[in-house]
């Protein structure tokens, strides 16, 4: 993307590597989930940078983003978080993606297709084990289920699940895994061996070690997202991604001025107003309006007004701020730094969000 303005996410794939290096356990897997776009940072260059540092497997939710990986020359293990759509069998299975099943007619229509593909097709089972989105409901049909895949021509590759609540309850962490291993247990009882057993998404990895087992499933933390209380950055994280900008003008106004729509700025004192080029177009959530922070010179300024399409408006004070000063809106600049953990807060949300919200009219530039 040919790129005039000033405004762009840089992506630091060295901490790419480093998060990989830091969340991998000793004596497992790692898979780096690189759905949505790699939560908004580049899903070729990510995957290319976690597999380099010792990932093993890439993690998508859609057909697409897998079909996108093999395009780009990428060929890891794929993992398709969801049953494939109707229609997308043949192609996803002449790409070498590998499918999750949890339903009968998801394993009926697989099968119908992987019976022309003319070699033998691993598939993962998804258990439903508390988060009841999507996977094999109750748990103890696994066995009868596991043993249908098999007989279909398929291999059961894996066993897996999803936690709902690992980075804040333990107990419920703790039952969802003893349902994973019971139906693991019951299914191998079975006569059904499946390589890969895997629950461990990024508050496990960090929190629960006994749900480790063959692989773990790295999303935000891969990105330097801190599952919570701090414990990302205390392992060692770091932030991907920095997203930044500059002053494009530069204005002196006079106590009483209100600045942007609606007027909720009012000037209490003369004071330098900078104008930025981003805006809730480009993902900056027009929620942070007046709430939060950017960094110009090394310090704190505050948005004035609201966040409007294409630009934001930020309070200089009597700073001296001049056209083509760098604007940090999420990263460090000085001493200081601004972390996506402060934009979810301020904005009612999750780091994941902000991330994969930044969209695509800013560019990625690559940087590590």
């Amino acid at each position: 993307m040919t790129r005039y303005r000033p405004t762009v996410a840089e992506i630091d794939l060295e901490a790419i590597r480093n998060n990989v290096r830091v969340l991998k356990p000793e004596g497992s897997e790692l898979m780096a989930v690189v759905k949505a776009d790699a939560y908004g940072h580049g899903d070729v260059r990510v995957s290319r940078a976690a597999l380099d540092a010792g990932a093993t497997w890439l993690g998508v939710a859609l057909v697409e983003e897998g079909l996108h990986l093999r395009d780009a020359g990428i060929d890891a293990p794929v993992l398709v978080f969801s049953e494939l759509p109707p229609g997308s069998e043949k192609e996803a299975l002449a790409a070498d993606l590998t499918p999750t099943l949890y339903t009968e007619a998801g394993l009926h229509a697989l099968a119908e297709v992987a019976g022309a593909v003319g070699r033998s097709v691993a598939v993962h089972i998804k258990i439903d084990t508390g988060m009841h989105r999507v996977g094999l409901w109750p748990p103890g049909a696994a066995p009868a289920f596991a043993r249908k895949v098999e007989a279909e021509g398929l291999t059961v590759e894996g066993l897996w699940t999803h936690f709902a609540r690992s980075e804040e309850s333990a107990e419920v962490t703790r039952a969802q895994l003893r349902r994973l291993v019971e139906a693991a247990d019951a299914v191998r009882a079975a006569g059904v061996e499946p390589r890969y057993l895997h629950a461990a998404n990024s508050a496990a990895v960090l929190l629960h070690p006994e749900s480790h087992f063959d692989m773990v499933r790295t999303g935000g933390a891969l990105y330097g997202i801190d599952p919570g209380g701090g414990m990302g950055p205390a392992r060692g994280l770091r932030p991907v991604m920095t997203l930044r900008s500059a002053v494009t003008v530069v204005k002196r106004l006079p106590a009483g001025e209100p600045i942007s729509y609606g007027g909720c700025y009012v000037l209490a004192r003369e004071a330098t107003m900078a104008t930025v080029p981003i805006g809730y177009e480009d993902g900056y959530d027009r929620t942070l309006s007046n709430r939060a922070d950017v960094l110009i010179g090394g310090k704190r300024r505050r948005l004035a007004g609201t966040v409007t399409m294409d630009h934001i408006m930020v309070d200089c004070g009597d700073d001296e701020v001049a056209p083509g000063d760098d604007v940090v809106l999420i990263g460090s600049q000085g001493d200081d730094r601004i972390g996506v953990e402060e934009i979810a807060d301020i904005a009612g949300t999750i780091g994941d969000e902000i991330v994969t919200g930044i969209s695509d009219r800013v560019p990625r530039e690559f940087v590590g």
